[in-house]
């Protein structure tokens, strides 16, 4: 599997899920499946149209608490997330990943009909369209 440690047996466990696949907590709702239970739970409020999570600033709802988080960030311009090759900051650790390939190198999305290789995988999706003559 992976070198991946964790002081909390319930955290390995569920880590473990994602090399096998396991998914044990269905919807009962519709066919959807999740590894964590706390996916689960943020899964009903879309059935049942509850958004608990509200932010004051811009009067949005939102049914995700980690959606809640990254809202609240942008009003407070916080970037906890840093580079530790050129010390940019960002707000969304999704984002220090993807620009963290700029100073790697790493081109993980590959064309399967050229193998030309890209660090995002939108640029990618852009290519093929290219290819195919596709328009969005």
């Amino acid at each position: 599997m992976c070198s991946k440690a964790f002081n909390i047996k319930k955290n390995l466990i569920t880590h473990k899920r994602l090399h096998s696949g396991k998914r044990p907590y269905c919807s009962d709702v519709c066919s959807m499946a999740f590894t964590p239970k706390s996916n689960l739970t943020s899964h009903k409020c879309v059935h049942s149209g509850e958004r608990p999570y509200f932010c004051d600033v811009s009067s949005k709802a939102f049914n995700i608490k980690s959606d809640f988080i990254t809202q609240k960030r942008l009003h407070n311009c916080e970037r906890p997330y840093f580079c530790d090759v050129c010390s940019k900051a960002f707000a969304h650790k999704v984002n220090l990943i993807s620009h963290h390939r700029l100073h790697s190198g790493e081109r993980p999305y590959c064309c399967d009909l050229c193998s030309k290789a890209f660090s995002q995988k939108s640029h990618l999706i852009s290519h093929k369209r290219l290819r195919s003559g596709e328009r969005p």
